[in-house]
């Protein structure tokens, strides 16, 4: 009986000691990093073309480029030039200049392995400096016994407009290098010059300038990425 008892104690601190001296197993940790390229990104709008295609009364180029300073946030730059006819109930003007917007974006999509990808919440500031033509306007009065159009033609030039804008798009990478982008932007108007008796209707890289100072905008880019180096 005795033997018995010094068998079960023998066996219990044998149980014991095991259970609070566990086997170490190593558990091998994946060492693999995987970097993504730093570089500068250069592209153009070809949204601005096909829209002059179907519409004659509008002609514009951008380029586009942004600079990846972190894991997440872009500087971005755009600079182009629009004209545009705006065709309005008792208004006919023309306006023409140039544009450049600065900011940035930050990504907001968590990328797989080497992945450089991204879905983007972007803000700008906006200027251009253009000229603004009325070609005709009517005069509503109201009754057929004055003239109803009257063609002369006014132009104002060296005018500016000062915006904020904010934008949300997705960059996806075709092939290696070479990205295709789609972006919607609102935009709001700071401050914008207009002619002698003539709200401007339409500034470059604003577009439309609607009654409440307000806009918006797209842009489809294609852009090339210039790696410097990986991290």
């Amino acid at each position: 009986m005795y033997k018995y008892f010094i068998s079960i104690v023998v066996t219990l601190f044998t149980i014991s000691m095991y259970t609070q001296n566990p086997l170490n197993v190593n558990v091998e940790k994946d060492t693999i990093v995987y970097k993504t390229a730093y570089g500068l990104r250069l592209g153009i709008d070809i949204s601005k073309p096909v829209k002059a295609l179907f519409d004659s009364s509008y002609k514009g180029y951008e380029i586009a480029g942004d600079y990846r300073l972190s894991k997440n946030f872009y500087i971005a730059a755009e600079l182009g030039y629009e004209e545009e006819t705006t065709h309005e109930d008792f208004t006919n003007s023309f306006a023409k200049g140039s544009y450049i917007r600065l900011g940035g974006n930050i990504n907001l999509y968590k990328n797989w392995l080497d992945m450089n990808n991204e879905i983007f919440f972007g803000f700008r500031y906006g200027f251009s400096i253009f000229d603004q033509t009325l070609n005709s306007y009517t005069i509503n009065t109201g009754t057929e016994y004055f003239p109803a159009t009257l063609m002369n033609s006014r132009t104002a030039s060296g005018l500016n407009a000062h915006w904020a804008e904010f934008m949300l798009g997705i960059k996806v990478e075709t092939i290696k290098n070479l990205y295709i982008s789609a972006s919607f932007s609102y935009k709001v108007m700071v401050n914008a010059e207009d002619p002698d008796n003539f709200k401007t209707l339409f500034a470059p890289g604003f577009n439309r300038v609607f009654l409440n100072n307000t806009g918006f905008g797209f842009n489809y880019t294609i852009s090339y990425l210039i790696p410097f180096r990986k991290k």
